[in-house]
């Protein structure tokens, strides 16, 4: 029979209770305990209904809690565990709130990637002369090594202008311009996602032909200035005495089929005078934006600024457009007409003012931008392109009133650029400015199709202003009866280029990268779905070390098969004003990219994406903000 235990021993295993009472007014009474109790008001009141409320005591009267407390050493460890999980909580809400953070947009940063890269990538395909034997594009080679013989001058390099072989000066200038604007304002970002060396590689490429293009007065031998609009002939011939059109039946880049390694044909060489204001501010205008580029290699950086000072200061009174010159233009009227030349005298002189902070440069700049302003066309109001770069003058000379202040006597005209920059930002985001799409792209010149580099330069310039009010800390602006926010700018902005998952509110669908009725990219390469009969000699063409003429081309030209190269990050001309799109490289209108319009996307992509994540803010080279 086991042992009897005693009842001192069966008292001593039962819990040990001790009882506490809490008073009406709601302190904590002293009672038997091993420990002191300790005196704290819970401020409680315990509300009774019994009859002995009313009889005096000489005790408060009291409510009892019983507070069971089997062991002192659990209850010690309760509490260290308790403390532990209020200092973690308060270390990850100080981490949370001090770590940097990353600017998010609607869209996937490392989707951004991929596409910067490939929009960039176009460019390397677009190059022409000595070819780049580390390019990332394979089937391509050296083309053009003659361009410039006709005018004894060496017109080597540059690129192609689209999906035929000719060289514009006109639109290369503005994509070199737009391009070196993105690495200026956002070169932290290209630096992160490892494409700075890409970008500036292009920006080089495009600034050393752009150099070799125009001739400076000469007051030695008396020759006056001279530039050089394009490389070779088209297709079309104008004559404007009679209106028509007429046939060149020679072989030519547009009458062939041919890649340009291939060509065998004559590349006369359009030539202008001084006259040309337009293109000879488009000249300046991107050599003084690669100058700051190029800062850092300070004999090439001054190179590109002191050409584009000479070439600015030797623009004559008598002024007018390049195109409507024959032997000048004429050639390029039917591709890029261009209609005014004070948007692109105001475009260079704002950007020499940058390079150079001269503020001559900016008083040009100004007088010229508002006088523009006063006779810009209706059709081109709220849009940015080669042929109009008003819009994108009026967001340069915001941004130098609000983080370069020259003051006085600037101030007031620059405050209306700023006026009518939040007026253009209006006409972006509400719907009563501009149609869209059924599918949700913005509509900026209903009659002239094709609308993505419209959409893309909107993006850019919208989310770019976004980035300025936030670095001024204003959460929204106005224009007149309406207000936007950052977020409905950055909204916009994501909605015309970027995939949005995030935000259902958007007041319009990604478009450009494949969210629109079709569930098409338009950036060839981009996603499961993209066009592939792109309109592009080089691409549609085998690459078999077998020289084609210009009649072989023709098979490629019609035929129904994807091309056999893939012309990765080409945009594409894109849909009609009804969503429509035909994926035939025989209709252009559709198929074919060009380097003017690849520049507003990189500019709208590289807005959008992400800032380092090493930075709590957004940097800004062209303002100083680092």
């Amino acid at each position: 029979m086991p042992p009897a235990v005693s009842s001192t021993f069966e008292s001593e295993r039962d819990p040990v209770i001790y009882v506490h009472t809490v008073s009406e007014a709601g302190r904590l009474l002293p009672s038997a305990s091993r420990w002191n109790s300790i005196a704290l008001d819970f401020k409680l009141a315990p509300h009774s209904s019994t009859a002995y409320e009313s009889i005096p005591s000489q005790y408060p009267k009291s409510v009892d809690y019983n507070l069971v407390i089997t062991d002192r050493k659990h209850f010690h460890c309760f509490l260290f565990v308790l403390v532990t999980i209020i200092l973690a909580i308060l270390a990850a809400v100080l981490l949370v709130h001090f770590l940097p953070q990353k600017h998010k947009h609607q869209g996937s940063s490392i989707d951004l990637k991929v596409a910067i890269n490939q929009a960039l990538t176009f460019y390397d395909a677009q190059k022409s002369g000595h070819y780049p034997r580390n390019s990332p594009v394979k089937f391509r080679g050296d083309s053009g090594l003659k361009d410039g013989d006709s005018a004894n001058n060496d017109l080597t390099g540059g690129f192609y202008d689209s999906g035929n072989n000719i060289k514009f000066t006109f639109t290369t200038a503005y994509t070199m311009t737009l391009l070196s604007w993105t690495v200026m304002e956002y070169q932290s970002k290209y630096a992160d996602i490892g494409e700075l060396d890409h970008v500036r590689d292009i920006i080089r490429w495009g600034s050393d032909y752009l150099l070799k293009v125009f001739t400076p007065p000469n007051s030695a031998d008396g020759s006056n200035l001279m530039l050089y609009s394009q490389a070779s002939y088209n297709f079309f011939c104008w004559e404007r005495i009679l209106g028509t059109i007429s046939i060149n039946n020679e072989p030519n880049d547009l009458s062939c089929w041919q890649r340009p390694e291939d060509m065998k044909y004559e590349r006369p060489v359009s030539i202008c005078n001084g006259s040309a204001t337009d293109l000879a501010g488009e000249i300046v205008a991107a050599l003084s934006a690669a100058s700051m580029v190029f800062k850092e290699d300070r004999d090439y950086s001054k190179r590109l600024k002191d050409a584009a000072e000479g070439l600015f200061g030797a623009i004559p009174t008598k002024q007018g457009t390049h195109t409507m010159v024959d032997a000048c233009g004429k050639q390029a009227t039917m591709l890029y007409n261009s209609t005014s030349y004070q948007d692109e005298l105001a475009w260079g002189a704002t950007w020499l003012f940058l390079a150079t902070a001269n503020t001559n440069y900016l008083e040009i700049a100004t007088e010229t931008f508002f006088s523009a302003k006063s006779s810009e066309s209706s059709v081109d109001k709220g849009v940015v392109y080669w042929n109009n770069k008003l819009n994108a003058v009026e967001v340069l000379l915001t941004g130098i009133r609000y983080f370069r202040d020259p003051g006085f006597p600037y101030e007031d005209v620059l405050k209306l650029s700023s006026n009518s920059t939040d007026a253009l930002m209006c006409s972006y985001v509400f719907n009563k400015y501009f149609s869209r799409t059924p599918g949700g792209l913005i509509i900026l010149k209903p009659d002239y199709e094709p609308l993505l580099q419209f959409a893309a330069t909107a993006s850019f310039l919208s989310k770019l202003y976004s980035d300025y009010l936030d670095h001024l800390k204003m959460s929204s602006a106005s224009c007149k009866t309406d207000t936007f926010s950052v977020k409905m700018l950055r909204d916009f902005a994501t909605s015309q280029a970027i995939p949005s998952f995030l935000t259902i509110s958007l007041l319009h669908v990604n478009y450009i990268l494949g969210q629109n009725p079709l569930q098409m990219s338009y950036l060839v390469g981009y996603g499961d779905r993209y066009p592939v009969q792109v309109h592009h000699r080089s691409a549609s063409i085998p690459w078999n070390n077998q020289p084609y003429n210009c009649d072989d081309g023709k098979k490629w030209l019609n035929s129904k098969d994807p091309n056999p190269q893939v012309l990765l990050g080409a945009m594409v001309g894109g849909p009609d004003t009804n969503d429509n799109f035909m994926d035939q490289r025989t209709n252009q209108k559709f198929t074919e990219p060009n380097i003017a319009s690849n520049a507003g996307l990189v500019a709208a992509l590289i807005a959008l994406q992400d800032p380092p994540y090493s930075s709590r803010d957004l940097k800004s080279t062209l303002w100083g903000w680092t």
